[in-house]
C-alpha cells in the first residue's frame, strides 16, 4: 500500500517575551528532535511524515511553508519580535486543512502549538476556523506552554479535549522533553489509520502526555 501522508505543523510563538533564553532552547529543542522524528516515521513506513512551521509574532508567517519529507528536513533558527497574533496562525493552518490542498487519503494531521504568553489577537475565530474543517477536527492537537505566563485556559480550548491538558515547560530542560514528546507520541498516534473508516471528521484517539519533571531545579526555572 502506497505511503499515506501526515502533515506536522508546528505552530511557534515568536513574540517579545521569547527573546533570550527562551527562543534559543526552542531552537535548541526543535532542531534536536528531527532526528527523533525520522526514527519514529522509519518505523511507521506506511505513513510519510511531512514537517512545516508557523510563526507568529505581530503577524503570522510560514517559516517552512511547503510540506517537506522528515528526512530532507532542516531545521532553520527562529527569532523573536512583536506581539502574540495566535488567531492569525490558527487561520493559516486551517486554509491548509481542506481538501485540497489536504489529500483525502492523508492520515490525521498534527498541531503542535507552543506558546510562553496571552494572545493579542481574536484568537477563537482563527479556532472555530480549524473547528469548522474535517481535518481539523481530526487532528492529533499538542499544546506547550512555556513559563509561568502562558495563558493555559487558550491552550486547553485548542487541545479540544477534556482529556488532554497542555505539556509545562518551566524550564529549558521540560522545553526540550515537551518538544521531544510532541514530536514522537503525537506523530504515532497520526500515522494510525481509524479501523473501519475513511472519514476524515472522526476525531484522532486520546493519548495520555507525560508529566514532565525538572527534578526541583529551581536555578533552571524561567
Amino acid at each position: 500500500m502506497a505511503n499515506r501522508p501526515v502533515h506536522f505543523i508546528w505552530l511557534l510563538d515568536c513574540s517579545y517575551s521569547m527573546l533570550g533564553e527562551k527562543i534559543g532552547q526552542l531552537n535548541y529543542a526543535i532542531r534536536e528532535a528531527i532526528p527523533e522524528m525520522r526514527s519514529v516515521a522509519h518505523d511507521n513506513p506506511a505513513a510519510q511524515l511531512l514537517l512545516r512551521t508557523i510563526t507568529f509574532s505581530t503577524t503570522a508567517r510560514w517559516h517552512h511553508k511547503d510540506p517537506v519529507p522528515v528526512d530532507d528536513f532542516t531545521w532553520q533558527d527562529v527569532q523573536p519580535d512583536g506581539t502574540t497574533n495566535l488567531g492569525e496562525a490558527l487561520h493559516l493552518v486551517a486554509g491548509e486543512l481542506r481538501t485540497p490542498p489536504m489529500p483525502e487519503r492523508a492520515l490525521k494531521p498534527v498541531i503542535a502549538l507552543v506558546s510562553d504568553g496571552v494572545p493579542t489577537d481574536d484568537w477563537r475565530a482563527g479556532l472555530k476556523a480549524i473547528d469548522a474543517t474535517p481535518w481539523g477536527r481530526k487532528a492529533v492537537r499538542v499544546a506547550i506552554a512555556i513559563g509561568s505566563d502562558a495563558d493555559r485556559s487558550v491552550l486547553q480550548e485548542f487541545l479540544a479535549n477534556p482529556e488532554l491538558r497542555p505539556l509545562d515547560a518551566n524550564s529549558p530542560k521540560q522545553l526540550a522533553a515537551a518538544i521531544r514528546w510532541a514530536s514522537t507520541a503525537a506523530v504515532k498516534a497520526a500515522s494510525q489509520p481509524v479501523a473501519g473508516s475513511h472519514d476524515p471528521t472522526v476525531k484522532a484517539a486520546p493519548y495520555a502526555p507525560p508529566v514532565l519533571s525538572d527534578d526541583d531545579d529551581e536555578d533552571d526555572v524561567w
